[in-house]
């Protein structure tokens, strides 16, 4: 009876570790550094919000968050470093619709989305701005399509990669526009800018938060931006739907994802910090100066979310035809 008693009394104390561990590890976390893994080149949006974020969480959380600049293969090679990392919340993948894209446009992947991922936190997005390079002489959007239709194939654009917004927001352009601009692509943003910038490119679509001041100093055209309204940022600079591309729109997102098997405690605490971040005064002061709007939402929105950004450029691939090139 004795011996009953105290197995009754093991397995309580069992369960009772249990079912308290999981918010002890959550207060406890982080007891060390956090990588955010960013599968893209130093200088793009993607870098640039790492690097800020890792600041707040840092501050926040007491432990250092630091940023690492794994690009390659359309960001596969860091996004595959994450996902064969172990779920403990100490490896974090800074994404974009580029994963979105990559999942049609990519079939052999060495991992799935949501598959080998857990949807942490949407960070921001910002619109495009669709420049070119004063060389070309076209003033606004309906000069430079006319002068694309006058010569196909004989323009050119830069993107940081297949799959990536720049790409995609390239390709959706050249679709609604009835336009033949030949695609180059770079192995980062920073690439494609630099070249833009010297005049060796025609054409980019760039996100508004780092283009902004070449377009200021005069160093390229702004024809037009790709949001539904005009951007504070840019608010002489009509947008695509305005200036002769009824129903264009296209953005460039950021998110936090974590390999899958992260403790949902670790996961919620996470988010509950970046929303913390988002809605600080600070930030959003600073991120509408840039044109970026926080990107609020629970893990369980980020998921519905991924799925229907998978789904939506999923297509656009099909239609593009780029999954034979």
């Amino acid at each position: 009876m004795r011996i009953s008693r105290l197995l009754s009394g093991l397995a309580a104390a069992a369960l009772t570790a249990a079912v308290f561990s999981a918010p002890a590890a959550a207060q406890s976390y982080p007891t060390r550094n956090v990588r955010i893994i960013v599968p893209f080149g130093a200088g793009g949006p993607a870098d640039v919000y790492a690097r800020v974020l890792a600041e707040l969480l840092g501050k926040a959380m007491g432990q250092s968050f630091t940023v690492e600049n794994r690009p390659g293969a359309g960001a596969v090679i860091g996004t595959n470093d994450v996902a064969k990392s172990k779920p403990d919340g100490y490896t974090l993948l800074m994404m974009s619709n580029t994963h979105a894209t990559n999942e049609t446009l990519i079939p052999n992947k060495p991992y799935d989305l949501m598959r080998d991922f857990a949807p942490v936190a949407g960070v921001n997005y910002s619109d495009l701005v669709m420049v070119a390079h004063p060389s070309l002489k076209v003033k606004d959007l309906k000069e430079f399509i006319a002068l694309a239709q006058s010569k196909p194939n004989g323009l050119n654009y830069a993107s940081s990669g297949p799959g990536t917004p720049y790409h995609m927001a390239g390709e959706l352009f050249k679709a609604m526009s009835k336009t033949q601009i030949v695609h180059v692509p770079y192995k980062s943003s920073g690439g494609a800018r630099n070249d833009i910038l010297a005049g060796h490119v025609h054409m980019m679509f760039d996100a508004v938060t780092v283009m902004t001041q070449n377009i200021q100093a005069g160093k390229v055209i702004a024809l037009a931006t790709s949001g539904s309204s005009r951007t504070n940022v840019l608010p002489n600079v009509p947008t695509l739907a305005e200036s002769g591309v009824p129903g264009y729109s296209a953005a460039i997102w950021l998110g936090i994802m974590a390999p899958k098997g992260t403790p949902a405690d670790i996961i919620n605490r996470l988010n509950a910090e970046i929303k913390k971040a988002q809605n600080s005064a600070a930030i959003k002061a600073a991120w509408e100066k840039q044109g970026a709007e926080p990107y609020s939402m629970t893990p369980a929105q980020f998921e519905e979310f991924l799925k229907v950004e998978i789904k939506k450029w999923g297509e656009v691939v099909k239609v593009s035809g780029l999954l034979k090139q």
